[in-house]
């Protein structure tokens, strides 16, 4: 398990991840130039991780120095090694001893000793080995982190397992399948006998791609966003990690350099938490167009599944990599309107994966299915490990964005309040019948350009200034409710909807969405109070997905009725 550069405990699964991307995707040539091209292509594009990347940069130095002219002799073979290590330490910030950037230097040096006297590759690679273990049990004494806790660094152990492997192909010539359904690893509740500071919390991974990309621009221009930046690759396609508070901002400044072709964020501060601190034996799951505030999220381990954005070309992660508010600031400038699409049933299978090794249940509150198709692919990822005993629910909301966000709170308060797995499950499918969403629609301008409204329809709401109000039937269904002629009318059509409701079922718990609309919120906030006797749960903004549609301006009231 790895403690450093934090205690997350991913570096086996992200270095696993990477050689199963090579092994899949490389392609083998009649030249070794082409070959080790191919094998570093691969390693980049599918490198996880602070050490897969490291080992993808390894690559992709032995492939710049590697000549495609000459044969590959024993010398050419070890002056290439030694040559590529310089590209690993530059692509790492600050590049720290003690890992595995040490082992690779080392086992190099060690190659590049015997390249007179060693008669064969084989010989050679199977000579150095033991090198390299050395190296790697010296990693204690020059890391502090590492004594204190009595290990090596895992991302040399990875390589050292690495060149192990490639030893035993060479003594036996053969190679073990290993079988893709692996068994399931059980995570220990106490890995570390410490507690980390986590300054940057979000492990944050982007591959980009563009023609001639300087690896050095990069790093400047988002170095000064956190901790343990690499930034690896070539003139056409660049992988970088960091850790940072501000994963929107990287990809904002990302986006100005060329295609976003991958991206993945992980909280690191909630997966220790999760493991040390976790609150409740039940996770509640939801996706990003649930609208909660962080610090709600925060409160009870709430674990959101962002959906995907498309904006031009590059794909961004809802409310993780873009946020409401540069959203809001972008959206009339691009002139290819955004879209967006459900997660892969990969990434949700190993959230899943990682919730069920740590809680005893899951409860998944997933936005209406006749708005969304995720909720189609969380329960195929859920599938098999409800099929092995785990206990997983996947709840329909019926609903969305603060709605939604309702109900996901209303989870978690009854878990808090000691309720257990199926009890919480039946109080939310009784709630989610007495949950209402209206939302006041400033313009159809984007409902138009999103395609909700044609054109024709738009310009008439237009001419004659309407302005619609949208709700959710009880099937999930977006629904027309009214329309009005000014936005004070629809303002006070909601406050009659909401007074109405209140007389006939009082309102236990409401809240105020809105899109890039702050002070139209907190006016309603006001005027909700005075008829309810109580302020809302929270205010906060809408998701940029639900905002394709309601568009800037846009204000929601959610309520569920007691």
């Amino acid at each position: 398990m790895n403690v450093f550069p934090i205690p997350d405990g991913d570096t086996g699964s992200n270095l696993v991840s990477t050689m199963n991307a090579i092994v899949e995707d490389m392609k083998i040539h009649k030249s070794i130039k082409d070959t080790i091209n191919s094998m570093a292509d691969a390693a980049l594009i599918g490198a996880r991780g602070n050490s897969g990347i490291i080992f993808a940069q390894f690559l992709n130095g032995i492939n710049e120095e590697i000549s495609d002219k000459e044969p590959l002799t024993m010398v050419t073979f070890a002056e290439t090694l030694k040559n590529a290590v310089p590209y690993a330490y530059k692509a790492i910030l600050n590049p720290i001893e003690g890992t595995m950037i040490t082992v690779i230097r080392e086992w190099t040096e060690a190659v590049y000793k015997l390249k007179d006297v060693t008669e064969s590759f084989e010989s050679i690679i199977i000579r150095t080995l033991e090198d390299a273990k050395i190296s790697l049990a010296n990693t204690p004494n020059i890391l502090e982190i590492l004594k204190k806790s009595s290990v090596v660094d895992s991302g040399a152990s990875g390589f050292v397992s690495f060149l192990q492997g490639v030893v035993y192909f060479l003594k036996d010539k053969n190679i073990t399948k290993i079988s893709r359904n692996e068994d399931e690893i059980v995570f220990e509740e106490e890995i570390f006998d410490f507690t980390p500071n986590i300054t940057y919390r979000y492990c944050t991974e982007a591959l980009i791609s563009n023609e001639n990309i300087s690896t050095n621009e990069i790093k400047n221009a988002i170095k000064h966003l956190g901790d343990s930046l690499i930034v690896a690759g070539n003139k056409s396609k660049v992988r970088i990690h960091i850790h940072t508070n501000k994963p929107d901002e990287l990809f904002y400044i990302l986006r100005g350099k060329g295609e976003i072709v991958q991206q993945k964020v992980d909280d690191m501060k909630k997966q220790y938490e999760v493991v040390h601190n976790r609150i409740n034996k039940t996770a509640i799951l939801t996706d990003s167009i649930a609208d909660l505030p962080q610090e709600l999220i925060e409160k009870y381990q709430i674990h959101v599944l962002p959906l995907n954005l498309i904006i031009e070309g590059s794909t961004y992660l809802d409310k993780l990599t873009i946020k409401p508010d540069k959203f809001y600031s972008l959206i009339d400038k691009l002139k290819e309107y955004p879209t967006s699409s459900q997660p892969t049933i990969k990434n949700v299978q190993n959230v899943f994966s990682f919730l069920t090794s740590h809680y005893e249940s899951v409860i998944a509150i997933i936005v209406s299915k006749e708005m969304s198709g995720t909720i189609n692919i969380v329960k195929k990822a859920a599938e098999k490990l409800i099929q092995g005993g785990k206990k997983i629910t996947v709840i329909n909301s019926k609903l969305n964005s603060g709605a939604e966000g309702l109900i996901v709170l209303e989870a978690a308060k009854e878990l808090e309040a000691g309720k257990n797995y199926e009890e919480v499950v039946a109080i939310i499918e009784n709630k989610i019948k007495k949950a209402r969403i209206y939302v006041s629609v400033n313009t159809f301008k984007y409902m138009v350009r999103g395609g909700r409204v044609s054109k024709m329809k738009g310009f008439i709401g237009r001419v004659l200034n309407l302005k619609p109000i949208i709700s959710i039937n009880v099937d999930g269904k977006g629904i027309a409710f009214g329309k009005t002629f000014n936005a004070k009318s629809n303002t006070k059509k909601i406050l009659a909807i909401v007074n109405k409701a209140n007389e006939n079922n009082k309102i236990a718990s409401y809240n105020i969405v809105h899109a890039s609309a702050p002070k139209k919120a907190n006016e309603l906030s006001l005027k909700l109070t005075a008829i309810l006797g109580k302020k809302p749960e929270y205010i906060t903004e809408i998701s940029p997905i639900v905002g394709l549609s309601a568009g800037i301006g846009a204000v929601a009231v959610s309520f569920i009725s007691s």
